[in-house]
């Protein structure tokens, strides 16, 4: 199976209603280059502000799952994400003109039509995966609901649904891959239990429903008052209830859609973590509230874990370049040349080294009795390391100077002293373009991290 990340090859768009504003609603999926991810595009907002899908992003999650950045909200996202997922996309702009994308059918099933019209194609670069080595959880203990990750071989994931009715009961759930899901899951339709339903139309909080789009369990006695408010809501001339316990004018895809669609949800929010996860998702009583509470602690976990990812290099192997290659190329001399080999070296990354030895001048002052690398020398050896980088992408670099541009998130964990061996990796945010190099770079020595920060450089020609 190939590893490759993945876009669409065309635009393609759909309407439909929102379901909780009831207005009509443009969607629009867009190609994406490598390494971008999935965003949401508001082209009814001035500036047309973006949301990146990301677990931080969620700020409610009462009636779907609710995205905010700067003010600008996205509501429903997590059928659409799961669309994406369930189709192996890794990068992808949606562009809505509204908050929320349209309910459709309540399932994924259009947005997956749309996409598969649309194409989906293999670009260059390999896709970023989270393997899952121990046992991850996490439970909500005034509902008991919990969410486990588990090592496995590839993506899976069981839904447990109970939510103490008889109308309903107890129903289980399965996606063995990935590659299944349009089959499997997809037309899973979302669904409501009629003491719900009650209160959401009571608060003018659902308005573009209609028994397409929901299936609704009967979990009480169906009064007249309640009767004729279905009949209204839903523009119907009658409602009545099935033998199975759900209102009429609609037939269930499979007995367990009810927990097919939540295996759904838990799809599209799990989406968020901005990783694609190798492991085994068990989700009993899943909600959106405790998937996007078990989304954010793994975008976490992932984070600290890949700073924390040291980089294993042979030390006793021929580097890529030493210190005389690196001089041909880098304008900086001693004392300020502050890398001493490249170990690794490609078009989008680039690995140094640094033996830090008692010898340097900066111990002199830094300090008396107690030395320590200054945390700026160590922000410079990335960026020159970096400076390796985008010099390399010229093919006269003896004529070019480097110039720092920025630095953000700068974070220093542990002191480098004399005897360490530091190692370097930049690896680039965006092609580089202009000469302008933006990257991410971190510092390790003794088996741990101790320096990392966003980098942005520049390469000027010469003038003299």
């Amino acid at each position: 199976m190939s590893n490759k990340q993945k876009t669409i090859k065309n635009e393609v768009s759909l309407s439909g209603v929102g379901l909780h504003t009831g207005n009509q609603v443009n969607i629009r999926f867009k190609p994406a280059p490598e390494n971008y991810g999935i965003t949401f595009t508001r082209t009814d907002l001035e500036g047309h502000p973006l949301i990146e899908a990301r677990a931080d992003y969620v700020v409610d999650t009462k009636r779907g799952t609710n995205l905010e950045k700067n003010g600008v909200i996205i509501n429903t996202s997590e059928h659409v994400l799961a669309a994406i997922i369930g189709l192996g996309i890794d990068n992808i702009c949606i562009e809505l003109n509204a908050p929320e994308p349209p309910i459709m059918d309540g399932s994924s099933k259009y947005f997956i039509e749309a996409l598969e019209k649309a194409g989906v194609v293999e670009q260059e670069a390999e896709v970023e995966e989270y393997v899952v080595k121990n046992v991850i959880s996490y439970k909500d203990e005034a509902t008991g609901s919990e969410i486990i990750l588990m090592p496995s071989d590839h993506y899976e994931v069981t839904t447990m649904v109970d939510f103490g009715t008889k109308v309903l009961g107890t129903q289980n759930a399965t996606l063995k891959n990935i590659s299944d899901f349009k089959k499997e899951i997809a037309a899973a339709r979302t669904f409501s239990f009629l003491h719900e339903l009650e209160m959401l139309l009571d608060n003018n909080l659902i308005k573009g429903g209609d028994l397409n789009n929901a299936i609704v369990y009967v979990d009480k006695p169906l009064s007249e008052g309640t009767m004729q408010k279905l009949k209204v809501a839903f523009k119907k001339d009658s409602v009545a209830v099935k033998p199975n316990g759900i209102l009429d004018n609609l037939t269930l895809h499979w007995p367990n859609e009810a927990a097919r669609h939540k295996l759904l949800d838990v799809i599209g929010d799990l989406a968020l973590v901005g990783t694609k996860i190798r492991g085994k998702v068990i989700a009993n009583k899943p909600g959106h509230s405790v998937n996007t509470q078990f989304a954010k602690k793994l975008s976490k976990i992932i984070k600290i874990e890949k700073r924390n990812n040291v980089p294993q290099y042979d030390l006793n192997e021929p580097p890529l370049m030493d210190i005389h290659q690196i001089m041909n190329i880098l304008p900086h001399r001693p004392p300020f040349l502050l890398i001493d080999r490249i170990i690794e070296l490609s078009d989008k990354h680039v690995v140094g080294m640094k033996n830090v030895t008692m010898n340097e001048d900066f111990f002199i002052g830094h300090f008396p009795g107690a030395p320590v690398m200054p945390g700026v020398l160590q922000v410079e050896a990335m960026a020159q390391t970096g400076g390796i980088l985008v010099l390399s992408t010229v093919p006269d670099p003896e004529n070019y100077l480097t110039y720092f541009m920025k630095m953000d998130n700068v974070k220093f964990k542990q002191k480098v002293l004399p005897g360490d061996t530091l190692i370097f990796k930049a690896e680039l945010l965006e092609p580089i373009r202009r000469g302008i190099c933006h990257m991410q770079a971190y510092g390790y020595a003794n088996g741990r991290l101790v320096v990392e920060a966003e980098l942005m450089a520049q390469i000027v020609k010469r003038t003299e």
